[in-house]
């Protein structure tokens, strides 16, 4: 007789949960809902950057574009990243020494927390955050401390989210070791002003700290609001690993494609654990961003408002972004105005709908209403307590959902017939 299997897993992984998205797109699909949940354009990818893949393929015969490539980063995408990232940072971004080129931002994230933190260190998060930081950190061995955003009740702009910085330099121990800083931010739509960035900034100096920026938006900004890149703060490039993301800046999440850039201090462990995970990334896809971010650059240093970055993205963000809101307003909703990325939160606790929260129920209830909308009115949208850690501020926020806007009109148009008979 075989001797019978009973081993476990690891410790790190033995509390992991499901992903929410997996979840919830799952829910989707089986309902066939119009799915403004996920944060992925659903629409064309621009045909610019397309293009340069389809030049690629037709060119079997290049080595350069279909075998292994310099691990860290094909040589002409760190060329170009250096020369766009020198000039947003105003700061002298070597292509060598400062790139890391990863499988999307994810991994990015995930070299961050694996190559900084030992067991028992500890990691702010301004919450509500993407979900993954706090699983990453864990499975890193840190702990994550949650420093929750104030928000006024009646609020109607992202703006309106605060940082208590008191209360973040208090939870500042002996064992404080990160603070991970997301801007544009995700899912609130805030976009951080440089007074709060500087704050950041002095109390990350004055407890020598390492800042993870995920600025995997920073191109999703419109009107008078404008990014400003943590790494180009005063004395922040040397204590600052920046991410982004090309899948968000060209629409194109599914070639996951990612980078880290930073010191070569604060990059050279992330190198180590690269180097012996996936050694090197897909070489066409990252061929044919560094030639479309080598066309776009033509237009954008000289005029940024006729670019595709500069000009015709955050149009089309904003021109979404009042749609949805006009459209959630009129069924019911109090939308949050969001000032950058492509994600608007929105109250439904005043909707006049069949929605009834259960006595008793143990689930939260923006969960409960979130199934409710994608199985009975073919909606999909994302519950607000999925971004918080702990359960006592999980329970303080669920009077909000997430949507994406990101949208083709078309979808935009299907969720807006659900809204109308929302009330009725």
């Amino acid at each position: 007789m075989p001797t019978p299997f009973n081993r476990i897993p690891a410790e790190r992984v033995r509390e992991s949960n499901p992903s929410i998205w997996v979840e919830l797109s799952a829910l989707a699909s089986e309902y066939n809902a119009v799915n403004l949940g996920q944060g992925f354009p659903d629409g064309p990818a621009p045909r610019f950057v397309t293009d340069e893949l389809k030049k690629i393929a037709k060119h079997p015969e290049l080595t350069c574009a279909h075998q292994y490539t310099s691990g860290y980063g094909h040589p002409k995408l760190v060329k170009e990243l250096s020369k766009w990232y020198s000039y947003l940072y105003q700061q002298q971004v070597n292509p060598k020494t400062n790139i890391l080129v990863t499988v999307g931002a994810y991994h990015a994230l995930y070299y961050s927390f694996h190559a900084w933190i030992n067991e028992g260190d500890e990691v702010i998060i301004i919450e509500p955050a993407f979900d993954c930081y706090a699983p990453q950190i864990k499975l890193a061995g840190g702990v994550p401390v949650s420093i929750v955003m104030n928000f006024p009740d009646g609020g109607t702009n992202a703006s309106q989210f605060t940082v208590d910085f008191e209360k973040m330099e208090s939870s500042i121990t002996e064992k404080t070791k990160m603070i991970v800083i997301n801007n544009p931010h995700n899912p609130t739509g805030k976009l951080f002003n440089r007074m709060e960035l500087l704050k950041i900034a002095d109390i990350a100096q004055k407890y020598d700290l390492i800042v993870v920026a995920d600025e995997v938006y920073e191109f999703h900004c419109w009107g008078v609001n404008k990014m400003i890149r943590f790494a180009s703060l005063p004395g922040m490039w040397n204590r600052t690993i920046s991410i982004g993301s090309a899948g968000k800046v060209f629409s194109i999440t599914g070639w996951k494609l990612g980078w880290a850039i930073g010191p070569d201090h604060l990059l050279a462990p992330l190198k180590a654990i690269h180097q012996n995970c996936i050694y090197a990334c897909s070489t066409p896809t990252q061929l044919a961003v560094a030639m479309a971010f080598e066309k776009e650059w033509e237009t954008f240093h000289v005029k940024p408002h006729k670019s595709y970055l500069g000009g015709y993205l955050p149009e089309k963000l904003e021109i979404k972004r009042k749609k949805l809101q006009k459209m959630l307003v009129n069924a019911g909703f109090a939308p949050i105005s969001p000032q950058a990325g492509y994600f608007m939160l929105a109250n439904y606790t005043h909707l006049n709908t069949g929605f009834r929260i259960s006595e008793g129920f143990e689930e939260l209830d923006d969960y409960s209403f979130t199934k409710w909308l994608c199985r009975e009115k073919k909606l999909a949208v994302i519950p607000f307590t999925a971004f918080f850690a702990n359960i006592e501020d999980k329970m303080r926020n669920t009077s909000f959902v997430r949507f994406c806007f990101f949208k083709k009109d078309r979808t935009l148009n299907d969720a807006k017939k659900i809204m109308k008979k929302l009330s009725k």
